[in-house]
């Protein structure tokens, strides 16, 4: 796994300039045999981002129309009706480039791939189509290290 390194500058301006995210690949929240609401890392992700001012867009084809966090799933980026900042990714790194293509045509201005992703490939297309590209950092994690140290 490349590990690339991103200048604090690139990453703070990214976060402070965006305003939308949609998360593509948000898990629903499920339910097992005790009850407990098991918390996925995606949801957690979405809810501390709402926390923060960010209007989270959440994108699963497969749990399209339900609702998590107040915000209503979507089956794929080409749904969203209103402008995105970043598409945040929480899928394996093979499924990227594909996202990443989906996400240049939404008008996308940032592709992050949350902790543990990364592709070449996808890397490719967003510097080609002149997105910023972020891999294998946790949003969160990334905002909590520069805006709350």
């Amino acid at each position: 796994m490349i590990n690339p390194t991103y200048d604090d500058k690139l990453i703070k301006n990214s976060l402070i300039e965006s305003k939308t995210i949609a998360m593509v690949g948000i898990s629903s929240e499920k339910k097992e045999k005790s009850s407990n609401i098991v918390r996925r890392p995606s949801i957690i992700v979405m809810n501390y981002l709402q926390e923060f001012g960010y209007r989270v867009i959440p994108i699963n084809p497969f749990s399209a129309g339900k609702k998590i966090n107040g915000e209503t799933i979507l089956e794929k980026l080409d749904d969203i009706k209103v402008p995105v900042d970043i598409v945040n990714i929480f899928r394996p790194s093979s499924e990227t480039p594909k996202i990443a293509k989906e996400a240049t045509k939404i008008g996308a201005k940032i592709i992050w791939l949350q902790f543990g992703i990364h592709n070449d490939e996808a890397e490719k297309i967003a510097k080609n189509a002149k997105l910023v590209y972020i891999a294998n950092k946790c949003i969160k994690q990334e905002y909590q290290r520069l805006f709350l140290k």
